[in-house]
């Protein structure tokens, strides 16, 4: 039975894994109920003995009152008499008629000191008044009556216990406080040094699985890797590989690298440590630091495991760079002990760092080198497929109608990252609501689409006849040389409802999504940018402020043909981009190269503004005939424009023509269907960046 029960035993505990038993600790509660009853012992002694003397009552009348040593009487009854009770002025107690006064070993007692009884409160008081004619005012007594006997241990309790019961609560809370016992690991004085990430075991599971995650099939394959790494390790370690140190998440925002992140510790069957960078930062010397050694003393504990630091920027910044004089940078020393703990001279096994940040490029060199972060994972916008696999999670929980297809939906909505799909689908749900809806239909989505990309429709927006007829002949120039011209993306919606804060008109266009951009392209779009500024010096004359946000995305993209793309014939095939800052506030051409940029931007722009304006004077009816019936209708769709321009001359297909309705290169494209007006939003000339998939699909004039 012995052996069984050793047996049982080894199986509840495996060997290796059995702890000692940890001596108690010393609670320091005790010291305080050592002191607390030190006080009380104190002053219980102080009143032993002290127990008022029986005296008669001519002595009181005939000695203390007319001597002037009395401090105060009172009176209260006891039974059928009352009891009086005599206080003797404190400076008079040592005098030797009143040596049978009672006195403590710690000095003498506050009082009573005697007492007599009376049959009546009256009574006294009358003999007193009689007694004290003869004294001064200064030294006469006036009995006081009460109600009842004085309670010496209240008055104990409420003079000295309570006062010290206090102090010595408030530091015992403060003493915990400080300590961390009330506020969690690192958040007190005490702990400050300790590490604030929240630890996800076992016990407390995040719910969020691989299912969960859509769009990101490459990433997750990469993470998978991981967690099966940790799950089976033998399944790689006997082909001689090893664990990878860390995986860094790089993408845009709202592209869903924290939820991979909780995908992966909602998967993996091993402690994930979460935390963000800025939780290292703090306004004390060495804290970061003393955290990044506590997270990876904690780590190498529950090894195997995952530590997430989200937003790594904010602690793994390029060293060196900004610098104060004679300054302590505490990220510096925090970002020294990360690179210690990660890959130093005491190599750890079986910790795994996850970081994510949008801004890769501001991160030092020496923490993206392989050893430390060994998989540098990219998490780009998700393409067609990938939005319409990101639909189908998000509108799993609503109730949609029939009609509702992820599939035209992600062609509806091109670049939007997985949190702007998310924020669609909601708007969606509010919108049906307000509608009292009982599902939420396609039309819906296509005004949560217009509401997120174009922000709040303000109809009620006072806005007059004049100004209203400026935003239409703009929004028509718009219109009109994005029909025209070849390479620009074709109109799907146009409208002078305004939107947003400061947007009186707007107008919306599907593109096609590429990569890689021609410079008739850029100059098409380009062209159609400056669409309504051309309009208005055509119609009216003048110019307004309406074209500034047009005016700064032309100038932009002029800026990034001549200095980024190379796209430039004077200039040459040159790139001047300096996205990690390396040139600092230098420039690395001379003023006369600066010069020469300047005149070719200017010349391009101008080339581009004067080539819209020969069109809209080209087509100078259909621009009446649109603006009159936007004033009239306020909002028209692509096939308004057809009734009023013809068909586009151009047989090119949009996105949502190939990936909705299958068209190929050699059929005409098909339109939207004029049921469901507003179906897509686009872009109207977005100024493209080094990576033209951070597209804005809107643009608000």
């Amino acid at each position: 039975m012995e052996k069984q029960r050793a047996r049982k035993g080894e199986q509840r505990m495996p060997q290796g894994k059995r702890k000692a038993p940890k001596p108690p600790k010393f609670n320091f509660m005790w010291i305080y109920a050592i002191i607390f009853a030190i006080i009380i012992g104190f002053q219980l002694l102080n009143n032993f003995g002290t127990s008022p003397v029986n005296i008669p009552k001519q002595r009181f009348m005939a000695e203390m009152l007319q001597s002037g040593d009395v401090d105060k009487v009172q009176a209260y009854k006891e039974g059928d008499v009352t009891k009086v009770e005599v206080f003797i002025k404190k400076e008079r107690l040592a005098d030797a008629e009143y040596k049978d006064a009672p006195s403590s070993s710690f000095g003498n007692n506050t009082g009573p000191h005697y007492f007599f009884n009376v049959p009546s409160f009256e009574s006294l008081d009358a003999e007193m008044q009689e007694a004290q004619k003869e004294l001064p005012a200064a030294d006469q007594v006036a009995p006081r009556l009460l109600t009842q006997q004085n309670n010496y241990f209240t008055d104990l309790l409420l003079t000295w216990l309570l006062p010290v019961g206090i102090v010595i609560l408030i530091w015992v809370l403060l003493m915990r406080r400080l300590a961390g016992g009330s506020g969690g690991p690192g958040g007190q004085l005490f702990n400050i040094g300790k590490s604030k990430a929240t630890l996800f075991d076992k016990e407390s599971q995040v719910n969020i699985t691989f299912n969960d995650v859509a769009g990101l099939e490459e990433a997750k394959q990469e993470v998978m890797e991981v967690v099966d790494f940790l799950k089976s390790p033998k399944k790689y370690t006997s082909l001689g590989g090893k664990i990878p140190k860390g995986v860094l998440l790089v993408g845009s925002p709202g592209t869903g690298k924290t939820l991979l992140a909780k995908a992966v510790a909602g998967e993996a069957q091993v402690p994930f440590f979460s935390l963000s960078g800025s939780d290292f930062v703090e306004m004390f010397v060495g804290v970061g630091a003393s955290r990044v050694r506590d997270l990876f003393k904690q780590a190498r504990e529950k090894a195997p495991c995952i530590i997430f630091i989200d937003e790594i920027d904010a602690i793994g910044r390029s060293r060196g760079k900004n610098q104060i004089m004679g300054g302590n940078d505490e990220r510096e020393n925090t970002l020294n002990q990360l690179l210690v703990e990660m890959d130093g001279f005491g190599t750890d096994t079986g910790v795994i760092i996850m970081a994510a940040t949008n801004r890769p490029d501001v991160l030092d060199s020496a923490l993206l080198r392989p050893g430390r972060f060994d998989r540098q994972i990219s998490i780009d916008k998700p393409d067609l497929h990938g939005r319409e696999e990101i639909f189908r999670v998000h509108l799993k929980p609503l109730k949609t109608a029939r009609e509702v297809d992820p599939k035209k939906l992600s062609a509806q909505t091109p670049g939007f990252a997985g949190a702007e799909i998310a924020n669609v689908c909601n708007e969606a749900a509010l919108i049906a609501a307000r509608r009292d809806k009982l599902e939420i239909d396609m039309q819906d989505f296509q005004d949560a689409i217009d509401r997120v990309i174009g922000g709040l429709e303000k109809k009620n927006k006072i806005i007059s006849p004049e100004e209203k007829r400026i935003v239409a002949y703009h929004e028509s120039g718009h219109a009109i040389a994005g029909w025209f011209f070849e390479h620009a993306d074709p109109l799907v919606k146009v409208s002078i409802v305004p939107r947003g804060v400061a947007a009186l008109g707007y107008a919306q266009y599907l593109p096609k999504e590429q990569y890689l951009y021609t410079t008739e392209q850029l100059i098409d779009g380009m062209s159609m940018t400056m669409g309504g500024r051309a309009a208005e010096e055509i119609v009216f004359g003048r110019i307004s402020t309406g074209a500034q946000n047009d005016l700064e995305r032309v100038t932009k993209l002029a800026y990034a043909m001549v200095t980024i793309y190379g796209m430039n014939p004077k200039v040459g095939n040159i790139s001047f981009n300096d996205q990690q800052n390396e040139y600092g506030f230098g420039k690395p051409y001379s003023e006369k190269t600066a010069e020469l940029i300047d005149n070719e931007v200017r010349e391009l722009i101008a080339g581009v503004y004067e080539r819209t304006k020969n069109l809209l004077v080209e087509k100078r009816e259909g621009l009446e005939k649109l603006a009159d019936a936007l004033l009239k209708k306020e909002i028209l769709f692509q096939s308004d424009l057809e009734e009023i321009l013809g068909k586009r001359p151009f047989a090119t297909h949009t996105t949502y023509d190939e990936f909705v309705n299958g068209a190929s290169s050699g059929t005409p494209p098909t339109e939207l269907p004029e049921s469901q007006p507003s179906d897509s939003p686009a872009s109207e000339g977005e100024s493209i960046e080094s990576d033209n998939k951070d597209e804005k699909p809107i643009l608000k004039d």
